[in-house]
């Protein structure tokens, strides 16, 4: 049985976002998201039902202005929120890796819950320009936020495809796996050689 520390309840309050949290990291996949950007909504989604996670997000955001600022705070706060409930990281497998295909495109991601912030993307140019009405970049962001947040090195590999929908959903789903490897409690110790993560 999985400790009942691991789940947290956040907020965060802009003048462009304002953003409720509700992640349990040893749920079973339950997830609401609802952001008023329906890509969004579908790909964390994704993301938390694949990794197992229980994951309710309610967002307001300035999308009058577009979905940056949604996308990127959201990130932000489930980066936090990772880092939150992952405590002192003590007994995880701190590393996942995983690959989906998704019709002819396929994605990989590559995490380590180190405590050191990171993050590499490679094959965006795969990507069209445009994905649902928003400039592709967007993605990017949300990535390097999460990453930033919850102290992750993050890998994102677009090795091929065609469909920019298709392409985002191998990610998101690859992450979702990448962080069930990594997330898991497999042993009593620390998985680090020098004693600590940062």
């Amino acid at each position: 049985m999985q400790p009942s520390f691991r789940e947290i309840t956040m907020e965060r309050e802009t003048l462009e976002t304002s953003i409720s949290l509700r992640m349990n990291l040893d749920g079973s996949g339950q997830v609401s998201v609802e952001t008023g950007y329906g890509m969004a909504d579908h790909m964390i989604t994704l993301m938390a039902f694949w990794a197992g996670f229980d994951l309710s997000i309610q967002c307001r955001g300035d999308l009058e202005v577009d979905a940056h600022h949604t996308v990127e705070d959201i990130g932000l706060l489930i980066g936090q929120a990772l880092r939150r409930t992952l405590g002192d990281k003590k007994g995880i497998a701190r590393v996942g890796c995983a690959k989906v295909p998704m019709d002819e495109a396929l994605a990989e991601v590559c995490i380590d819950l180190s405590g050191r912030p990171y993050h590499v993307m490679r094959g965006q140019e795969l990507l069209p320009a445009i994905i649902a009405g928003e400039e592709n970049d967007l993605w990017r962001e949300f990535f390097k936020s999460v990453a930033n947040e919850a102290g992750m090195n993050l890998h994102v590999l677009f090795h091929y495809g065609q469909n920019g929908h298709h392409l985002l959903e191998s990610a998101f789903k690859s992450l979702g796996l990448a962080l069930r490897s990594a997330i898991r409690q497999e042993r009593t110790q620390l998985l680090s050689t020098k004693g600590s993560l940062s």
